[in-house]
């Protein structure tokens, strides 16, 4: 079973509607809304701040999910994509957002709409990734300009596929 747990007397809220992993960890103040998935040793610790998860998001295997107390909490859109082994910290994706595996994005930054943060990038605190864009490297940097309907179309492919994917665990 899945470590799900209170914190401080706050549950984690989660849609019936989702597949959560049985190694997951989901801890406090946590809410994960309808059609998400939350993959084999993904951890979200909602222990120091909240986390807000929206729907048709998948939060692969080993992506750790955790804020900063009292400074930083962690908000994730609509049709997120996180890959495998990410780390998000203290920070914002807005809807429709890929993030490549082994990706870094810490406290405060903005990863903007319809974007995409490539595999093994360092997203460092407080920078604002523009909506419809590529951002890569160490630290991560603009290499590129997406069609918004390109990403949106690739960005909800994923997102489908991996809630089809869950389907074959329920």
């Amino acid at each position: 079973m899945p470590v799900i747990l209170p914190v401080k007397g706050v549950h984690p809220i989660i849609h019936e509607n989702c597949f959560i992993a049985k190694n997951a960890t989901i801890v406090g103040d946590v809410v994960i809304e309808e059609n998400c998935s939350i993959w084999f040793n993904a951890v979200i610790r909602g222990d120091v701040n909240s986390i807000r998860i929206g729907q048709y998001t998948n939060i692969q295997d080993g992506v750790v999910i955790h804020c900063t107390y009292k400074k930083a909490s962690t908000t994730i859109g609509n049709y997120v994509s996180i890959g495998h082994n990410a780390l998000v910290h203290g920070c914002i994706l807005k809807d429709n957002v890929l993030i490549g595996m082994g990706a870094t994005i810490l406290d405060h930054a903005v990863i903007g709409t319809n974007s995409i943060v490539a595999a093994n990038a360092l997203v460092l605190s407080g920078t604002v990734v523009e909506p419809n864009s590529v951002y890569a490297g160490v630290p991560a940097k603009k290499v590129k300009e997406i069609e918004p309907n390109q990403s949106k179309e690739m960005i909800h492919k994923i997102a489908n596929n991996y809630l089809m994917y869950s389907g074959w665990y329920k």
